[in-house]
């Protein structure tokens, strides 16, 4: 026993409890930051249909091609005597073009008021005044021809004559596809741009 005692106390091995850890390897990695969660779903379309262009500009603008499409109704005739059905189509605006036409000198009357009241007002935005300027240039357009009837005459029979119906019944649909383009156009603010019109009514702005 005492043997024992003797070993343990002269044991040339240190105690347990004098034993500290070795110095480790410690490697330090830098963290990288986590990425936001994904959302399972889509973020939301917001679509708008509203037009940038103010609804009275829009009315104004839309206004201004009744003036050429009227006095070219004219040009229609023989296209109504042929196909009524198209005659029949205008039936709901008749009461309009009846007090347009019962008014003396309306159409000159009209074709100054936009000119110097639309086109030449500042007060107008651009948008306004060049819709209001093709309508005034396509209503001149219009009245070229009448002009060159009154000079050299209106054929009565033969090949003038049948030369003078295509001419009237081009003129017509030519304006009336204009018109419904144009009023179609600015009801959705958008800028109608006519052919043989849109150039020179830019140059005159």
């Amino acid at each position: 026993m005492a043997a024992t005692l003797a070993l343990h106390r002269f044991s040339p091995l240190p105690s347990l409890r004098l034993l500290r850890p070795s110095p480790s390897l410690t490697v330090h990695l830098p963290l990288r930051p986590r990425s936001p969660p994904r959302s399972s779903t889509p973020p939301p379309i917001s679509m708008s249909y509203r037009s940038a262009v103010p609804a009275t500009d829009r009315l104004v603008s839309a206004a201004s091609y009744a003036l050429p499409f009227f006095n070219s109704l004219h040009y229609g005739r023989f296209l109504f005597a042929r196909f009524p059905p198209v005659a029949a189509a205008l039936e709901p605006i008749l009461p309009l073009i009846a007090a347009y036409r019962s008014v003396p000198y309306a159409a000159f009357v009209v074709f100054f008021a936009l000119y110097l009241g639309v086109v030449r007002n500042p007060q107008f935005s651009r948008y306004v005044r060049f819709n209001a300027m093709q309508a005034v240039v396509l209503d001149v357009l219009l009245a070229l021809p009448s002009l060159i009837q009154r000079v050299f005459g209106v054929p009565a029979r033969g090949i003038g004559f049948r030369v003078l119906e295509i001419g009237y019944d081009a003129l017509f649909l030519f304006t009336a596809a204009c018109f419904v383009y144009s009023l179609m156009s600015c009801v959705l603010g958008k800028t109608p741009y006519l052919p043989l019109v849109a150039a020179a009514a830019d140059r005159q702005l």
